[in-house]
């Protein structure tokens, strides 16, 4: 019998980057996500191979499984990080109606009990291949749904920070335009103290250079901000 679906609440937490498995730790979501996908599709291969006495190829076989656990489990357990409206669409995507959290389980135990009888010898490791090999279609099908969550979340995500982004440097424009002013009367009083605002003028260049690299930067920062919105 399948085991039933792992709760979110009983999935191993990832407190600390000390924590995390080095395959995981420079991807992001969405990256793991799609790499479920290639290892699924490896290891079915890894195991078929397996069945023939294969020693190389099934120790190939469990280092795919444990990856693929590892990085599960890792994508189950980052939904507490996430904002509630990103929690909530991870959440339908694996526990929903159509929650492709089953399919995903139901593969993982085939996984592990065809490596587990292929290892100790037993009669019934051909069968259970065979199930497994039949589980194929389904298990891509439920892992493409999951990537597709993901790439949803992380590009909401991005639009966020974008629109943060462009409020930042707007903000930053409009004390740019203030320093101009600032600037420009600086100099205007430092010319009409003559011989006596020669140092005050000094400062006042100086300033008019600043608000100038300024209003350089921003308008860079704002033509990015544009290009990845419209992207």
């Amino acid at each position: 019998m399948i085991p039933a679906m792992t709760s979110l609440a009983t999935l191993p937490r990832l407190t600390s980057h000390q924590d995390t498995p080095h395959h995981i730790a420079n991807l992001s979501l969405v990256n793991i996500a799609a790499r479920q996908r290639m290892l699924s599709q490896r290891m079915i291969l890894q195991t078929v191979m397996a069945t023939n006495d294969d020693a190389e190829w099934l120790r190939a076989a469990q280092s795919s499984l444990r990856i693929f656990t590892e990085s599960q489990h890792h994508l189950r357990a980052t939904i507490e990080q996430l904002e509630p409206a990103s929690a909530r669409k991870i959440t339908e995507a694996y526990e929903g109606s159509n929650g492709v959290g089953p399919t995903v389980n139901t593969f993982m135990h085939l996984m592990r009990s065809a490596l587990d009888q292929i290892e100790s010898g037993s009669p019934r490791s051909a069968d259970t291949t065979a199930e497994l090999v039949g589980h194929t279609d389904r298990i891509l099908t439920a892992l493409n749904t999951a990537t597709t969550a993901f790439d949803e979340v992380g590009q909401a995500r991005s639009d966020t920070m974008m629109k943060e982004l462009a409020g930042i440097v707007e903000d930053i424009q409009g004390v740019a335009k203030e320093a101009k002013v600032v600037s420009f009367n600086a100099q205007v009083m430092a010319a009409r103290a003559g011989q006596h605002g020669r140092e005050f003028a000094v400062v006042a260049n100086v300033l008019s250079d600043i608000t100038g690299e300024i209003d350089r930067l921003t308008r860079k920062a704002a033509v990015l901000a544009e290009r990845s919105r419209s992207k």
